[in-house]
């Protein structure tokens, strides 16, 4: 198998003269919280299998790696303290939506993750943002993508399709509503991966699996970023478009080669990080890193 992992570029401006595209890297603000009581004890997505033992100092040490990355890349992480009792608390990236200073909180559809909606909300309050208090279903940035300063919603399996209104109150900003059709794919964020994060950003484009969408989603993506990667079915058994990207370097599954390689072809720098533990849980990169938009 091939090695995706690639050395972190910090520079100013990189280019890849074979994709004749110029990237620029732009440093980000992340929020994210140790696993330091991360088990699968329950099944709410078809990944987790309580039956299947987990390593909680294993989840740590990957964690910790992917922690490394962004610092190395020269992004600022902010944390949150682990709460016994919800160890999906890692995938912080569901905890809430942030553009402008507003975080939008997050109003969890299964019991076991809706304690995590107040914890995140404090936190929020507590660190300068205007905290926004749902009143309908959604989960966070799983389900809402801010991508060429649109929001990109999805609905289907979490986040209730009336929070895509609300969203888009709040931040005043154009909603496009997105259906997801496959259960392994429950939310956005597993199928889509924004790849250019600046809000004025043109040429904003992403990467998508259609087979996670329904015929009207689909047409609406292909409309709306025809220059969009076209993701390989077989990386997501790793879950390879939950990843984050700085506008060039792309943190990315270890093991998704096939994503790596579309994405070097087009002049971004994939990293990649093993989070093979969490994803027992059914998150990898981007679902354990919440963008903070001040």
């Amino acid at each position: 198998m091939t090695d995706t992992t690639t050395t972190p570029d910090t520079d100013a401006q990189a280019s890849d003269t074979r994709a004749g595209a110029s990237r620029t890297p732009t440093p980000r603000t992340y929020l994210m919280c140790r696993p330091e009581h991360f088990t699968v004890s329950y099944k709410i997505n078809p990944w987790m299998e309580p039956s299947n033992p987990t390593d909680t100092q294993k989840a740590i040490d990957q964690w910790q790696t992917l922690y490394d990355t962004y610092v190395g890349l020269g992004h600022t992480v902010e944390l949150i303290d682990p709460v016994e009792g919800l160890p999906d608390m890692v995938y912080t990236a569901n905890g809430g939506f942030v553009i402008d200073g507003t975080a939008y909180g997050a109003k969890f559809t299964f019991e076991q993750r809706q304690p995590e909606g107040p914890a995140f909300m404090d936190w929020f309050g507590h660190n300068g943002f205007t905290v926004a208090r749902p009143a309908e279903i959604n989960e966070g940035e799983g389900d809402f993508l801010f991508v060429g300063g649109v929001i990109l919603a999805g609905t289907g399996f979490r986040s209730a399709s009336d929070s895509h209104r609300e969203v888009g109150e709040i931040f005043g900003r154009e909603v496009i509503t997105l259906t997801l059709t496959d259960p392994s794919f429950y939310h956005l964020d597993t199928a889509i991966a924004v790849l250019d994060p600046r809000d004025d950003d043109a040429n904003a484009n992403i990467a998508y699996l259609p087979s996670a969408f329904d015929e009207r989603s689909l047409a609406i993506l292909q409309t709306r970023f025809p220059d969009a990667i076209i993701a390989d079915p077989r990386d997501q058994q790793f879950l390879g478009l939950n990843s984050i990207s700085d506008g060039y370097n792309v943190v990315i599954a270890a093991k998704a080669e096939h994503f790596a390689r579309q994405l070097r072809e087009r002049g971004y720098n994939p990293i990649g990080v093993d989070l093979s533990e969490l994803l027992l849980g059914g998150g990898g990169v981007k679902c354990c890193t919440l963008e903070l938009r001040r």
